[in-house]
Protein backbone atom coordinates (compact mmCIF):
# COMPACT_ATOMS: atom_id res chain seq x y z
CA UNK A 1 0.00 0.00 0.00
CA UNK A 2 2.53 2.32 0.59
CA UNK A 3 1.36 4.19 3.28
CA UNK A 4 2.24 3.77 7.32
CA UNK A 5 -0.34 3.02 9.93
CA UNK A 6 -2.73 4.49 11.76
CA UNK A 7 -5.15 4.46 8.65
CA UNK A 8 -8.81 5.96 8.83
CA UNK A 9 -11.18 4.47 7.14
CA UNK A 10 -15.41 5.30 7.06
CA UNK A 11 -17.71 2.33 7.61
CA UNK A 12 -21.48 2.28 6.53
CA UNK A 13 -23.88 0.69 9.30
CA UNK A 14 -27.44 -0.99 8.47
CA UNK A 15 -30.13 -2.80 10.07
CA UNK A 16 -33.82 -3.62 9.25
CA UNK A 17 -34.27 -6.48 11.77
CA UNK A 18 -34.99 -6.71 14.97
CA UNK A 19 -33.88 -4.52 17.65
CA UNK A 20 -32.03 -2.15 14.46
CA UNK A 21 -30.62 0.41 16.89
CA UNK A 22 -29.43 -2.35 19.22
CA UNK A 23 -27.44 -4.22 16.19
CA UNK A 24 -25.84 -0.82 15.14
CA UNK A 25 -24.37 -0.43 18.78
CA UNK A 26 -23.39 -3.67 19.13
CA UNK A 27 -21.88 -3.67 15.99
CA UNK A 28 -19.41 -0.68 16.60
CA UNK A 29 -18.85 -1.82 20.36
CA UNK A 30 -17.56 -5.12 18.40
CA UNK A 31 -15.48 -2.95 16.04
CA UNK A 32 -14.04 -0.88 18.99
CA UNK A 33 -13.09 -3.73 21.15
CA UNK A 34 -10.37 -4.86 18.38
CA UNK A 35 -6.96 -4.06 19.25
CA UNK A 36 -6.73 -2.56 15.84
CA UNK A 37 -9.80 -0.52 15.43
CA UNK A 38 -10.91 2.62 17.44
CA UNK A 39 -13.91 3.97 16.56
CA UNK A 40 -13.26 8.00 16.42
CA UNK A 41 -16.38 9.42 15.21
CA UNK A 42 -19.93 8.09 14.19
CA UNK A 43 -22.92 10.25 12.89
CA UNK A 44 -26.55 10.73 13.84
CA UNK A 45 -28.80 7.63 13.05
CA UNK A 46 -31.36 7.79 9.74
CA UNK A 47 -34.25 5.75 9.26
CA UNK A 48 -34.61 5.20 5.35
CA UNK A 49 -36.09 3.21 3.01
CA UNK A 50 -34.76 0.04 1.29
CA UNK A 51 -32.87 0.19 -1.85
CA UNK A 52 -33.05 -2.21 -4.51
CA UNK A 53 -35.46 -4.97 -2.70
CA UNK A 54 -38.25 -2.52 -1.42
CA UNK A 55 -41.18 -4.94 -0.11
CA UNK A 56 -38.98 -4.98 3.50
CA UNK A 57 -38.92 -3.24 6.52
CA UNK A 58 -37.06 0.67 6.52
CA UNK A 59 -33.38 0.54 7.57
CA UNK A 60 -31.85 2.70 10.15
CA UNK A 61 -28.24 4.28 8.93
CA UNK A 62 -25.44 5.73 9.78
CA UNK A 63 -21.40 6.07 9.20
CA UNK A 64 -18.38 5.47 11.61
CA UNK A 65 -14.91 6.85 11.21
CA UNK A 66 -12.32 4.67 12.91
CA UNK A 67 -8.74 4.61 13.09
CA UNK A 68 -6.68 1.34 12.39
CA UNK A 69 -3.57 -0.39 11.73
CA UNK A 70 -5.40 -3.09 9.53
CA UNK A 71 -5.13 -3.19 5.57
CA UNK A 72 -8.30 -2.48 3.82
CA UNK A 73 -8.49 -6.62 3.14
CA UNK A 74 -8.23 -7.11 7.05
CA UNK A 75 -10.45 -4.66 8.24
CA UNK A 76 -12.71 -6.06 5.37
CA UNK A 77 -12.29 -9.27 7.39
CA UNK A 78 -12.89 -8.17 10.62
CA UNK A 79 -16.34 -6.53 9.33
CA UNK A 80 -17.50 -9.18 8.34
CA UNK A 81 -16.65 -11.54 11.35
CA UNK A 82 -18.92 -8.87 13.30
CA UNK A 83 -21.95 -9.29 10.93
CA UNK A 84 -21.54 -12.84 11.26
CA UNK A 85 -21.48 -12.84 14.91
CA UNK A 86 -25.02 -10.49 14.81
CA UNK A 87 -26.32 -13.27 13.15
CA UNK A 88 -26.48 -11.53 9.13
CA UNK A 89 -27.41 -13.87 6.52
CA UNK A 90 -26.43 -13.41 2.89
CA UNK A 91 -29.81 -15.29 1.50
CA UNK A 92 -30.84 -12.02 -0.85
CA UNK A 93 -29.10 -9.29 -1.98
CA UNK A 94 -30.03 -6.06 -0.76
CA UNK A 95 -32.85 -7.78 1.29
CA UNK A 96 -33.29 -7.73 4.68
CA UNK A 97 -30.51 -8.31 7.57
CA UNK A 98 -29.56 -7.44 11.08
CA UNK A 99 -26.70 -5.64 10.13
CA UNK A 100 -24.91 -4.53 7.55
CA UNK A 101 -21.30 -2.95 7.16
CA UNK A 102 -19.48 -1.57 4.09
CA UNK A 103 -16.10 -0.37 3.89
CA UNK A 104 -16.89 3.13 2.07
CA UNK A 105 -13.33 5.11 1.75
CA UNK A 106 -10.30 4.30 3.04
CA UNK A 107 -7.75 6.61 2.89
CA UNK A 108 -6.95 7.97 -0.48
CA UNK A 109 -6.66 3.94 -1.45
CA UNK A 110 -8.69 2.72 -4.96
CA UNK A 111 -8.56 -0.92 -4.81
CA UNK A 112 -10.35 -3.13 -7.24
CA UNK A 113 -10.26 -7.04 -5.81
CA UNK A 114 -13.20 -9.56 -5.89
CA UNK A 115 -13.76 -8.79 -2.48
CA UNK A 116 -13.48 -5.46 -2.04
CA UNK A 117 -14.24 -2.18 -4.23
CA UNK A 118 -12.54 1.21 -2.84
CA UNK A 119 -14.04 3.85 -2.78
CA UNK A 120 -16.99 2.13 -2.24
CA UNK A 121 -18.98 1.68 -5.83
CA UNK A 122 -22.22 2.74 -5.24
CA UNK A 123 -21.67 5.34 -2.06
CA UNK A 124 -22.43 8.43 -4.48
CA UNK A 125 -25.67 7.13 -5.36
CA UNK A 126 -26.93 6.56 -1.86
CA UNK A 127 -28.55 9.22 0.56
CA UNK A 128 -28.25 6.96 3.35
CA UNK A 129 -24.79 6.28 3.01
CA UNK A 130 -24.13 10.46 2.00
CA UNK A 131 -25.88 12.38 4.62
CA UNK A 132 -24.40 10.41 7.59
CA UNK A 133 -20.67 10.59 6.01
CA UNK A 134 -21.39 14.30 5.18
CA UNK A 135 -21.91 14.59 8.86
CA UNK A 136 -18.49 13.44 9.85
CA UNK A 137 -16.71 15.28 7.63
CA UNK A 138 -18.51 18.04 8.63
CA UNK A 139 -17.40 17.85 11.59
CA UNK A 140 -13.99 15.81 12.00
CA UNK A 141 -12.13 17.29 8.70
CA UNK A 142 -13.01 21.08 7.45
CA UNK A 143 -10.61 20.42 4.58
CA UNK A 144 -13.15 18.20 2.61
CA UNK A 145 -16.16 19.46 4.42
CA UNK A 146 -17.74 21.63 1.64
CA UNK A 147 -17.40 18.59 -1.14
CA UNK A 148 -19.05 16.13 1.17
CA UNK A 149 -21.69 18.78 2.30
CA UNK A 150 -22.75 19.56 -1.57
CA UNK A 151 -23.01 15.99 -2.05
CA UNK A 152 -25.53 15.21 1.09
CA UNK A 153 -27.24 18.22 0.17
CA UNK A 154 -28.23 16.85 -3.09
CA UNK A 155 -30.41 14.08 -1.15
CA UNK A 156 -30.74 15.20 2.21
CA UNK A 157 -34.37 15.05 2.91
CA UNK A 158 -35.21 13.15 -0.44
CA UNK A 159 -35.20 9.36 -1.01
CA UNK A 160 -36.90 8.78 2.29
CA UNK A 161 -34.01 9.42 4.74
CA UNK A 162 -35.10 11.50 8.18
CA UNK A 163 -32.96 11.66 10.87
CA UNK A 164 -33.63 9.17 13.59
CA UNK A 165 -31.97 9.88 16.61
CA UNK A 166 -28.74 11.81 17.65
CA UNK A 167 -26.00 10.37 18.71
Amino acid sequence: MGLTPPFYAYIALGSNIGDRERFLLQAIRQLDAQGSIKVSAQSNIYETEPVGVTDQDSFLNMVIEVVTTLEPLELLQVMQSVEQSLGRTREVRWGPRTIDLDLLLFEDIRLSEPQLTLPHPRMMERAFVLVPLAEIVQSHHSQQSAEWTALAERFNGKEGITLWKRT
